[in-house]
């Protein structure tokens, strides 16, 4: 499966991005709201973690040896309002795309098959930490301070301040 990102006209701005999708950028990726919550917040990459167990329906058979390229994707958290009998406990799951310019990590995701889509912007924290923001490309008010951990090739644990936003491959 690649996802094969192409410019969406109702979220790009076709010029001038910051990111490699060419899409709206994600306002103060590294801002103070961004910086307290990564203060915080922790991901440990354990077997216990609810990442940790492979979910992915993408078939990546054998090693990819860097993040870079299609994932599955996953988060919950919050109730999607536009899909019915939706709850914060529920998965919503899609594909996504990872992309890297210098020491910024950019994760391209969509959900409800494809209806919905997200970005995150986040730096790189070391070897496997990532620290930043994600915006709601679809309701681009919605933007939340996010960090994620890079287990390996085929695994990124996220989070958020309301729950989880998770890569598998």
């Amino acid at each position: 499966m690649i996802l094969e990102h192409k410019i969406d006209p109702d979220t790009a701005t076709n010029t001038g991005t910051r990111n490699p999708f060419g899409v709206v950028d994600v306002p103060d990726p590294d801002d103070a709201d961004v910086m307290r919550f990564a203060a915080s917040a922790t991901l440990d990459g354990s077997l216990a973690d609810d990442n940790a167990e492979a979910w992915s329906p993408v078939d990546s058979v054998g090693e990819q040896h860097t993040i870079l390229g299609n994932w599955s994707s996953r988060w919950n958290g919050g109730a999607d309002p536009t899909i019915a009998g939706d709850t914060a406990k529920k998965w919503k799951q899609g594909r996504g795309e990872a992309r890297i310019e210098g020491d910024r990590v950019y994760l391209y995701f969509e959900w409800n098959s494809g209806a919905r889509k997200g970005l995150i912007d986040a730096r790189r924290n070391g070897p496997k930490r990532l620290v930043g923001k994600y915006i709601n490309l679809t309701s681009p008010a919605i933007t939340r301070p996010w960090i994620g951990l890079i287990v390996n090739d085929r695994r990124i644990d996220g989070r958020f301040p309301e729950g989880r936003l998770d890569f598998r491959r």
